[in-house]
């Protein structure tokens, strides 16, 4: 019933729209492509989650002997016929059905999927891949992207705040200050997806998960704890915690305290803060009341993202932070 729903969203073209017109996606997932089309050419690649099959058009052009585009949505009715009008349907079949129940009849050499949701791990899609990476893939096979990490940081963010909750201290001249703990809840309760720069950012990122896609398990990713404790770059106010993810296409990303370290022909493609926005922008967990911290001042605590029991593509978020001797739970 969850699948079923989640599938139909996937049938409507406003989605598909969003994510096409993401150059920062889709071009990045283009110059993978060629990038890997040694590994490419003259094999067979499965595409996950294939949507309006853009992506395994770019494989079929650079090369692919034979690539399976799988989709549980209704879009796939649409991918076939967009198939068919670029000439591709020798090379291209499209395939409704859930990657769990479709069947391939042949061992594949790559897997690509565009399988990241909100926060990195927001729907679950995932699970697809590496079920699909464990019915076909060749040992040793490519899977693009092959790593993912997901960070989080404290941030500052008065204008946000001000504009929600601040509001209602002065509203025409009238203290309507008796609603601020009703905006609070229905401003902050959940998480928000919004675009910050990296002057938000409070302190230096934490690692929450770093996946390699070759071995990562469905088990491990239905929950995920980090502990973390960093020391505020500045004297401001902590609104709450940014989360956001980077993907590798193929090469292994080394991760440095200070810096991200790439390997300089590691195409990466980054949801942070610094670099240009995408439609996932970066997901915000804003405290209800801030905290004032000084420069150096330590903020630690742990996050902990577990899937739903009702619901497997949704997730729960549970957040412990403190800072200047004082505890919270989110």
């Amino acid at each position: 019933e969850h699948d079923a729903a989640y599938f139909n969203s996937y049938a409507h073209v406003g989605i598909h729209e969003e994510m096409i017109k993401d150059r920062v996606r889709t071009e990045t997932y283009r110059a993978a492509i060629l990038q890997h089309r040694n590994s490419i050419q003259g094999k067979v690649v499965v595409d996950v989650g294939c949507g309006t099959g853009i992506l395994s058009i770019f494989c079929a052009l650079a090369g692919a002997r034979k690539v399976y585009a799988v989709d549980a949505s209704d879009i796939a009715v649409q991918a076939t016929e967009v198939v068919k009008a670029n000439n591709l349907s020798d090379k291209i079949t499209v395939l409704l059905g859930r990657v769990e129940e479709v069947e391939i009849d042949e061992e594949v050499d790559v897997i690509i999927s565009e399988w990241m949701g909100y926060m990195l791990l927001y729907e679950s899609m995932l699970s697809s891949v590496i079920t699909a990476r464990d019915r076909w893939l060749k040992p040793g096979g490519l899977i693009l992207p092959s790593h993912a990490t997901l960070y989080m940081a404290p941030v500052t963010h008065p204008e946000r705040y001000s504009e929600s909750i601040d509001f209602w201290r002065n509203v025409y001249g009238i203290d309507m200050s008796a609603m601020l703990p009703l905006a609070k809840q229905c401003a902050f309760e959940e998480p928000c997806i919004e675009t910050i720069t990296g002057e938000n950012v409070l302190a230096w990122p934490i690692v929450v998960k770093q996946i390699d896609c070759s071995t990562v398990t469905i088990r491990e990713l239905e929950s995920v704890t980090a502990n973390f404790s960093v020391m505020s770059m500045m004297q401001a106010s902590l609104h709450g915690f940014a989360l956001w993810f980077e993907v590798a296409f193929g090469g292994h990303m080394q991760h440095q305290r200070r810096k991200r370290a790439k390997s300089p022909t590691t195409l990466v493609l980054s949801t942070a803060p610094e670099e240009v926005p995408t439609h996932w922008a970066q997901t915000l967990l804003y405290i209800y009341d801030p905290i004032e911290v000084k420069q150096d001042q330590s903020i630690e605590g742990s996050i902990t993202l577990s899937q739903s029991r009702e619901n497997p593509r949704f997730l729960n978020i549970h957040l412990e932070y403190a800072s200047g001797g004082r505890c919270f739970v989110k």
